[in-house]
């Protein structure tokens, strides 16, 4: 890995940053994205979301508090579409659906999918596979924002994501799992922003296959709605 991000957008109020894996968001051992990218660019930045260090791909950062604050407020009430990319070796118990479920701190880091839903992890995702690679395909959809959400829902349904030893995913180079796409409104105008990733033998070999034609625009795909119920205060 040659560089922990490199700039794709800048906007008055934001710029968007396609991170690489094995980049801590946080400050927590040495400079972390954010700082980092204020030494590149020599600018205060925000965080407005973030991405586990294993995770690949788009990231946005507000360029002052007030769109820190006004970015903030679309991602919590979900108003940001994100859509991630994600490889498994493993064969999931259905093709495609719903995984949704409470979610609860498990051993050494890690988070289990409760059955009961009080304030529910949600996504929703499509999958592929391919006769010539070893593989399968998954685009995810997520409907709320919790820790882990996307790792712990593939390894809900058989399809531990390939690379993550966390989750007993298949030992790989990485862990394939890419924030491939953005799209939302902000001060009236709509952004969309797609990255294929790029890092990884495997990832590789699915964008030189041309399997991701179908989900260029992964927003006219037809997604189900949904509307994350009332937290229950507990």
């Amino acid at each position: 890995m040659n560089t922990a991000f490199t700039l794709l957008d800048q906007q008055r109020d934001f710029i968007v940053l396609n991170k690489a894996a094995g980049v801590s968001f946080h400050s927590d051992d040495g400079a972390g994205l954010v700082v980092q990218a204020e030494q590149k660019l020599g600018a205060k930045l925000f965080p407005v979301h973030r991405l586990d260090k294993v995770t690949s791909g788009l990231i946005l950062l507000a360029r002052s508090s007030e769109a820190a604050a006004a970015l903030t407020a679309l991602f919590t009430a979900h108003q940001v579409e994100k859509y991630y990319l994600a490889l498994s070796f493993g064969k999931a118990a259905k093709k495609q659906g719903w995984v949704k479920g409470d979610m609860a701190p498990a051993r050494r880091g890690s988070w289990k999918l409760l059955s009961s839903q009080l304030n529910p992890a949600v996504s929703y995702f499509i999958s592929q596979g391919f006769e010539q690679l070893p593989f399968r395909a998954f685009l995810i959809k997520p409907f709320s924002g919790k820790t882990h959400q996307i790792r712990v829902a593939l390894k809900s349904q058989g399809a531990a994501i390939l690379g993550d030893s966390q989750y007993q995913g298949a030992a790989a180079d990485r862990v394939y799992l890419h924030a491939y796409a953005l799209r939302f409104c902000f001060a009236g105008t709509t952004y969309q922003y797609v990255r294929l990733p790029g890092e990884g033998i495997h990832f590789q070999q699915l964008c030189q296959s041309s399997a991701l034609v179908n989900w260029a625009q992964p927003w006219d795909l037809p997604w189900p709605e949904y509307t994350l119920p009332k937290q229950v205060n507990q």
